[in-house]
This record gives C-alpha cells, sequence and structure tokens, in this order.
C-alpha cells in the first residue's frame, strides 16, 4: 500500500481572508477601495440572492413606469405603476413571512476533480411544525474575498494595457481576484421540494469545483420564494462542516509506451502487490504466517502432516519518477497549476497494474509518495498533488539528493518543470549523469524565450516545451 515519506504536513492551500497579510503597508487610496468594494460586493450578493431575475424585470419596469408616468392629466402609466407596486408590496411580505426549519446531512463522495460537476445527495429533515413546501437548496462557496494586501500588491495580468481610469481605480483586479478565490460555483437542489413536518427527503446537489484542494462545504441555504416569484428569503440551514477534496485537472495524453518491463527477483518487494501467482516455481517450504491460503500444498500437508506452502519467483515492476518542479518565480502561481495537472495527468495515465510510480516533489521539505501495483493506486499522489502549494525558494539541491537516493530501483523519470532557468538546467544535467532516463516537461510563458537559452546549454535529455493555454495540444503529440 502506498505511503507518504515526510515528516511535516504541508502548507494548507485554503486561507480565511483577513484584513491585511505581513507587514506591508497599504496607502490610504487602496484602503478606501477596498472598502468600498468589499462592501459593495457584500450588498450586491445580499440582494442578488433574495431578489429573483423575474424580480429585477419588474423593478426595472417600476422604474420606467414612474418616469414616464409621472403626468397623470397625459398618461395612463401611473395605473400600471399602482398594479406594480401593489404586486411587490404582496410579493415581499409573503417571501419575508415564510419559515422553515430544516436539517441537513450531506453524502459526500471521497474526492472530485477540476472543471468536473461533483453530484451528491443530502437528507432534509424537517424540524418544523408544518409542512415545507415549493423549497429550493442552494450550497454557497467560501467567501472569494482577496486580502487588502492582495488587493493592494497583486496586479491583474493585462492590466497595463486598461486606460487610465481602470489603472487607477482598479476594479477589473477586484473581479479578477475574486474570480481566482472562487473556491466552486454555488451548487442547486432542482425542482421545488416539499417535505413534511418530521419527514425527510433526499435531494440531489451539483457543484463545479473551480479550484484544486480541500474544499469546505458549510453554508447550505434554505430560498423560500413568494407565489409570484419575485422575492425570496434566504435562511441558513442547519449542517455540519463538510469538506471534498478536489483533484488537479486532468489533459489528455497521447498512449504511452514506457520503457522497461517486468522483470524476476527472489525476494523482490513486489510480492504482497502482485495478483495471482506469478513467476515460476520453485518449490514447497514449510508455511509461515500470512502467507495466502491459495499456495497451500494439500497434498504435501497430507503427507507430511504438517503445513507446506508453493514458493513462486516474485515479479519486480518497473518503477518510474515523476518529479514535480513546485517552485514558483514572480508569484506566477497559474502556471503551478498547469504543472500540477500535468503531473496529475501523468501520474493517472500510468498503468497501475504493471508499473509502480513515485511523486518526487517538495513541501516543507523533499518528500516522496509511493504507489504501489493495482487498479486506482495513484490516490496517495493525487491528494499530495491536490494540496500542494508553491515553495518561492528554489531548493533543486534537495530534489536531486531524494531522487539520487532512489535512482537505483528506478527505471525511468519524467520531470515536470514550473518554468525554466540556468539552475534548472544544471538540476536536470546532474539527473541524467546518474542514468536514468529522464524526460522533461517545461511549462513556460514564452516559449522562445526557453529555446534561446535550451540553444546555448543543450539538454541531455528528451525535453518538450508546453506553453498555455495550448497545453493538451502539445502533450497528445507527446510520445513517451
Amino acid at each position: 500500500m502506498g505511503h507518504l515519506v515526510s515528516e511535516k504536513r504541508g502548507r494548507s492551500m485554503l486561507r480565511r481572508p483577513t484584513t491585511s497579510q505581513g507587514g506591508g503597508k497599504v496607502s490610504w487610496f487602496y484602503r478606501a477601495l477596498y472598502r468600498s468594494y468589499s462592501l459593495g460586493t457584500i450588498v450586491s450578493l445580499f440582494f442578488n440572492r433574495r431578489v429573483t431575475p423575474v424580480g429585477w424585470g419588474i423593478l426595472s419596469l417600476l422604474l420606467l413606469t414612474a418616469i414616464l408616468g409621472v403626468d397623470f392629466s397625459k398618461s395612463t402609466l401611473y395605473q400600471l405603476f399602482a398594479l406594480i407596486v401593489g404586486a411587490l408590496a404582496v410579493s415581499l411580505g409573503w417571501a419575508w413571512c415564510r419559515r422553515g426549519r430544516l436539517m441537513v446531512e450531506r453524502e459526500l463522495p471521497r474526492y472530485a476533480t477540476v472543471g468536473e460537476r461533483l453530484s451528491y445527495f443530502v437528507t432534509v429533515t424537517n424540524l418544523g411544525r408544518y409542512a415545507l413546501r415549493g423549497f429550493f437548496l442552494d450550497e454557497w462557496p467560501p467567501d472569494a474575498r482577496p486580502t487588502m494586501m492582495n488587493f493592494a500588491r497583486i496586479g491583474e495580468p493585462g492590466e497595463e494595457q486598461r486606460n487610465a481610469f481602470d489603472r487607477v481605480f482598479v476594479y477589473y483586479r477586484w473581479r479578477w481576484l475574486m474570480e481566482r478565490r472562487l473556491l466552486f460555483e454555488a451548487g442547486r437542489g432542482g425542482g421545488q421540494l416539499m417535505v413534511g413536518s418530521g419527514n425527510s427527503l433526499k435531494v440531489r446537489m451539483e457543484i463545479l469545483p473551480r479550484k484544486r484542494g480541500i474544499i469546505p462545504l458549510s453554508d447550505l441555504r434554505l430560498r423560500l420564494p413568494d407565489p409570484l416569484g419575485l422575492f425570496q428569503r434566504c435562511r441558513k440551514v442547519l449542517s455540519g462542516d463538510d469538506c471534498v477534496t478536489v483533484f488537479p485537472r486532468y489533459y489528455r495524453l497521447a498512449p504511452m509506451k514506457f520503457s522497461g518491463q517486468a522483470c524476476f527477483e527472489h525476494g523482490g518487494d513486489a510480492l504482497s502487490h502482485t495478483a495471482g501467482q506469478s513467476g515460476d516455481f520453485l518449490g514447497l517450504r514449510d508455511y509461515r504466517n500470512g502467507d495466502p491460503m491459495r499456495r497451500i500444498h494439500w497434498k504435501g500437508w497430507a503427507r507430511t502432516g504438517r503445513p507446506i506452502v508453493r514458493e513462486f519467483e516474485d515479479i519486480s515492476l518497473p518503477h518510474y519518477a515523476l518529479i514535480l518542479d513546485n517552485f514558483v518565480e514572480h508569484g506566477d502561481e497559474n502556471l503551478l497549476e498547469d504543472s500540477i495537472s500535468v503531473a496529475a495527468s501523468f501520474a493517472r495515465a500510468i498503468d497501475a497494474r504493471h508499473n509502480t510510480v513515485d511523486l518526487v516533489t517538495m513541501r516543507d521539505q523533499a518528500i516522496v509518495v509511493r504507489e504501489g501495483q493495482g487498479v486506482g493506486r495513484s490516490e496517495n499522489i493525487m491528494k499530495v498533488l491536490a494540496e500542494i502549494a508553491g515553495d518561492p525558494e528554489e531548493r533543486l539541491e534537495d530534489l536531486e539528493k531524494v531522487v539520487i537516493r532512489h535512482s537505483e530501483r528506478l527505471t525511468a523519470g519524467i520531470a515536470v518543470f514550473t518554468g525554466w532557468n540556468h539552475a534548472r538546467a544544471d538540476f536536470l544535467g546532474r539527473l541524467a549523469m546518474t542514468g536514468l532516463e529522464i524526460t522533461a516537461l517545461i511549462l513556460c510563458r514564452d516559449a522562445s524565450a526557453v529555446r534561446s537559452i535550451i540553444a546555448g546549454r543543450p539538454l541531455p535529455c528528451r525535453h518538450y516545451l508546453l506553453e498555455p493555454p495550448a497545453i493538451e495540444e502539445e502533450l497528445l503529440k507527446i510520445q513517451i
């Protein structure tokens, strides 16, 4: 069974928004903008979640009739205005008076994937005295507002090309940071629901994960619309604080044919991972604790009076290393996400029935995540890739020591680099000197600049440049 070789836990991927980070100072202008945009976001979310699209349309019609129907002697629009006001008043009062008291228990799957819809069920129990009809359930994501320091220091890509007004008031930066921090798109239960007093109902929910990591699900809301569908009351439902691990997104890959094949070793470490009888028959020996029942030699037991088992050669499977460079240059976290997705794609694509895989990367220190044989055995690697964060300090020598330490039992390796420079070129050269067959995948923003560096210092192994947003197209061309 796979296990994680590490003594320290990685840094948490998710942090709750705070007003500041570190000891940096923010100018009064950015503080004012931050407070204004933050308050505006809260107010906007409050009304958008309580006024339906139809309600916004009726409110717009109310404004239009109020402007055009000012002169009662020349227009009859005031009658329509009065009708709209009456309908809005009845709807608002009805929605305000609606009550509901529910308790919800989620039935979540163990894992999800970025960009793929996650479906799960919730069991709804009505704790009120009356039946509850015509309600909806929504799963709201955590607060996506950025911190004040991030708002002041992190610029939107291409911000320098905007007009002077946008560069001064940076509202588009605020929207971009909000979009970047959104963990998932809000989920909604289907259809108007009804549950009797004291009864329970199972409802199917669906969300769309936007970011990898451990995503909390702790804000399930009850929506109670009025009969006209203009307004709705939102109340938080009594539920537990659940979470789900979201794996990185995957890219499609071309069919892979790795070098190496299964070899036979007496006493190899693949014994506990081999299904059925493996290798050639060696002979008979006395039974030992832990030997499988299917290998007992029943005729020999009957003849000698003691348990005897058949012994076979053990199959040692090809062992591959997946090396992930998670050092982030210039805060380019988007490129890191692409690198992690590439690594996850190869970890999932390697046939775990006939190969074993090690992930080598950095958390607080260099770690090795080992996977054994079996269908779906890349689970440990995926969990680490889901939670791993970028490391601002480039410590390639630590990665090198770990890879060299395990190089004797490795068949080949795939190295995924987040960017390219001379230090990474030296690192790859030293790995190649060990005799390990390496395939380098280099994620970069400017492929021409990387090619010029490689032209000056040729690489000792196969390498491919992957430039967003055409990563998947390039991966489909790679033959490994």
